[in-house]
């Protein structure tokens, strides 16, 4: 590597999510994934589906763990009903990660049509891109999957990975950092012996995905990115993919938890989470009801918006005697959710007052919490 090409790379902006070790360490030491999959378990008793399938999209599916909760608790509700279920990622390894969590989900609910695309927010839930000529650059993947077990479908997505690498390529934007695709992919999974009954389900490619019974949209933006850029770019192009009496679950961080505490005993001023939900929501409503109200939403009582996730720890690691790598595991997950940058956690790396300063944290709340919230944008009966 060059240093012209180093120097490059340097001035480009940060992508916090794009962290790997920071991401799996926080998701394989903490409940979060478990939590905000029952939390948006709690949305499927609410909805009306309409035959042919249940439509439901994940808008930022990472490694799968909350997707594959929902789906079981799909089947479990609806075990007869064809599911439709579209996820946007754009990460190959979360991509790949994610497809491994389906071959139980194609063994248990047989009726499973599954997509993965990389396609932007308001493109990726009708799998078409906005962008002129981009329809006809799109990468379009229809695998029938053959058997009738766990062990049939897991060979032969693992043996997809030529089709990630080719599909699931990345630039970064010069401007935001952000990861935008290099072409749009769509790569569509079902069942082969299930394609008879499936016909009506399995989406062609030109053709547009909408009414979508339930949405996903679980920490979708960056907390610090302006409240603009969130409703225009991400939710309200979302919502309006609704069905009628569809729902849309939209979680994110609240920073009043010792997790916060954390990272203000290190950067007493930090203050990362700018939009509350009631923020959000003033914005969105007036962004989707501008000309007719047909949009409702729910989440201003906090009994029902507000819960909680823990870091795993055993008693004994949260004594008089913190272990380091407890700490560490603590100390990566309050900086993972109040997304601080590499830069400024080597300046404080060099110190060590951190870990000291976690101690003091956990031992003041007996173990690590984090406080997220949610709300649910509804489309009203009878609204297009």
């Amino acid at each position: 590597m060059t240093n012209q090409t180093t120097a490059n790379i340097m001035q480009q902006p940060f992508r916090f999510f794009d962290n790997r070790e920071k991401y799996l360490l926080f998701v394989t030491t903490t409940s979060e994934k478990a939590v905000v999959a029952e939390r948006v378990g709690q949305e499927l008793e609410r909805i009306h589906p309409q035959p042919p399938a249940i439509k439901v999209f994940d808008a930022g599916v990472g490694n799968g763990m909350v997707l594959r909760r929902v789906l079981r608790d799909m089947h479990c509700r609806y075990p007869t009903v064809p599911f439709l279920v579209v996820g946007k990622e754009i990460s190959m390894e979360d991509t790949r990660l994610s497809l491994d969590e389906l071959p139980d989900r194609f063994a248990e609910h047989p009726q499973t049509v599954f997509v993965i695309t990389n396609l932007y927010y308001a493109e990726a839930p009708g799998l078409i891109p906005r962008k002129r000529g981009s329809l006809e650059e799109l990468q379009w993947w229809d695998v029938p999957l053959r058997g009738d077990t766990a062990h049939d479908f897991s060979k032969q997505i693992g043996d997809l990975d030529d089709i990630l690498q080719q599909g699931w390529q990345t630039k970064s934007s010069s401007k935001t950092g952000n990861p935008l695709y290099v072409t749009p992919s769509i790569l569509v999974l079902y069942r082969q012996d299930q394609a008879f009954s499936l016909h009506d389900v399995i989406p062609r490619r030109g053709q547009l995905i909408s009414d979508y019974d339930l949405i996903i949209a679980a920490q979708p933006y960056r907390s610090r990115m302006a409240i603009e850029f969130k409703i225009e770019k991400i939710l309200a192009p979302l919502a309006r993919f609704l069905s009628s009496g569809g729902r849309m679950v939209v979680v994110q961080s609240t920073g009043l938890d010792p997790g916060m505490e954390i990272i203000r005993q290190v950067w007493p001023d930090e203050d990362p989470f700018l939009t509350p939900r009631h923020t959000l929501i003033t914005a969105l409503k007036e962004a989707l009801n501008s000309d007719r109200s047909e949009f409702s939403f729910d989440g201003f009582s906090d009994d029902r918006s507000l819960f909680t996730y823990h870091m795993h720890a055993l008693p004994e690691e949260i004594g008089s005697n913190i272990g380091t790598s407890t700490l560490l595991a603590a100390w990566n997950a309050a900086v993972y959710v109040a997304q601080i940058e590499d830069d400024r956690l080597n300046e404080v790396l060099h110190k060590g007052d951190y870990l000291e300063a976690t101690k003091k944290v956990i031992h003041r709340h007996g173990g690590l919490w984090f406080q997220d919230e949610s709300f649910v944008v509804v489309r009203k009966a009878g609204g297009s």
